[in-house]
This record gives C-alpha cells, sequence and structure tokens, in this order.
C-alpha cells in the first residue's frame, strides 16, 4: 500500500512538471499557475487569483460491482465568470483519473498526455455558462484535476 501511495505521488510529480509546457513566450507558467489568455494578452495567473473561471465537482453515484469492486461517477463542471467566451481548455490529471473502462469518460476528450480538453461538439463555453462532463471512476477518491491553460 505504501508502495502505490509513492507510486502516486511520484507520478503526480512527473505529471505536473509535464504539464508546465503552458506559458507565455517561451517560458512555461510552472506549478500552481494557469496560463490565462484574454483577448491576446497572455499571462500566467497563481491558481488562487484566477476568479474567471472553476471547477466544481459533484459525486453523482457509488456501487460496487458483481466482485466487490467500488465505483463512483463524478461531474466536474466548468463555470466560466467572465462576459467572454472561453475557446480552448486544458485542464491537468495524474493518476488518480482511473478511469472503469474507455468508455468511462463523457463531454470531454482525454488526449494523448492524459491532459483534459472540450470536444469538438462543444468548442467553446459561453459567457457566464458553465459545461458539465464526467466520469466513472475505481474507487472513491476524486481524482487530481488543474486547469492548466485557458483561452477566451
Amino acid at each position: 500500500m505504501k508502495f502505490l501511495v509513492f507510486l502516486c505521488a511520484f507520478l503526480l510529480a512527473i505529471s505536473l512538471v509535464n504539464a508546465n509546457h503552458y506559458g507565455c513566450g517561451i517560458s512555461p507558467c510552472g506549478i500552481g499557475r494557469i496560463c490565462h489568455t484574454l483577448r491576446g494578452f497572455c499571462s500566467c495567473v497563481e491558481i488562487v487569483h484566477c476568479l474567471d473561471v472553476n471547477l466544481r465537482s459533484n459525486q453523482m453515484a457509488q456501487w460496487r460491482d458483481n466482485s466487490g469492486v467500488l465505483f463512483t461517477q463524478y461531474d466536474i463542471t466548468i463555470t466560466n465568470y467572465l462576459d467572454v467566451d472561453i475557446t480552448q481548455i486544458f485542464i491537468g490529471t495524474d493518476c488518480t483519473l482511473e478511469l472503469r473502462d474507455y468508455q468511462s469518460l463523457w463531454n470531454v476528450v482525454r488526449l494523448p498526455n492524459g491532459e483534459l480538453t472540450l470536444p469538438s461538439y462543444q468548442p467553446s463555453i459561453n459567457k457566464n455558462a458553465s459545461y458539465t462532463f464526467g466520469f466513472i471512476v475505481r474507487g472513491d477518491r476524486l481524482p487530481n484535476m488543474a486547469i492548466l491553460a485557458v483561452t477566451y
């Protein structure tokens, strides 16, 4: 069990380092910051100070299958608080996003590097509006997620 905790922490650290490729110009924003582009102006904003967009989770259901494995369904709502549409968003994840199977993620696209982004049928999030995606994971732990970059 300690090995799994260590492995998850190690993979989280690696994923956060790898996720820092978003930035303004040639400088990545770094851990704990969002690459925030509004009307063509890019800035690195600390996550706690970015009040323009947020992620909110809601546990929808929980059950055990016939073999006793616990699964939990979550909805994640992205809320845009600005008077401008979000045209692109990237959400970082790590090893805690252990999906039940490849069909257990909807209304969002998982990129090869593990990041989540809007699907082609939802190219933007309207001003002062929200968009919800969902997934089913093994266990009952809410996966780690953070907005890495947003473009308005």
